[in-house]
């Protein structure tokens, strides 16, 4: 099952525009927010991610409403959050 999972800007990323420094329950990882170019995303945006891309701008309390939801998924949940930590092991 593959999840869209809400996630904090923390920064974009200096020299690329089309990537952010994002926050997913305690995970950091580059998100491509090329799709969102016209919502004028910033540190603080919430935005929704789907493998690897931000699929549309959440407010915060979307956000937190979607990340109870996923995890009440229980394993589907923890199995996207183990592929996102993983993701960025090269």
């Amino acid at each position: 099952m593959c999840l869209g999972i809400p996630g904090e800007v923390i920064e974009i990323v200096g020299g690329q525009p089309d990537l952010a420094l994002v926050e997913v329950s305690g995970v950091r990882r580059a998100v491509n927010i090329a799709l969102l170019e016209d919502d004028g995303i910033a540190p603080g945006d919430w935005i929704l991610i789907h493998v690897g891309f931000a699929l549309s701008k959440i407010d915060e309390e979307e956000a937190r409403a979607a990340m109870e939801f996923l995890e009440g998924l229980g394993q589907a949940y923890e199995d996207e959050i183990t592929a996102l930590r993983d993701s960025g092991d090269d």
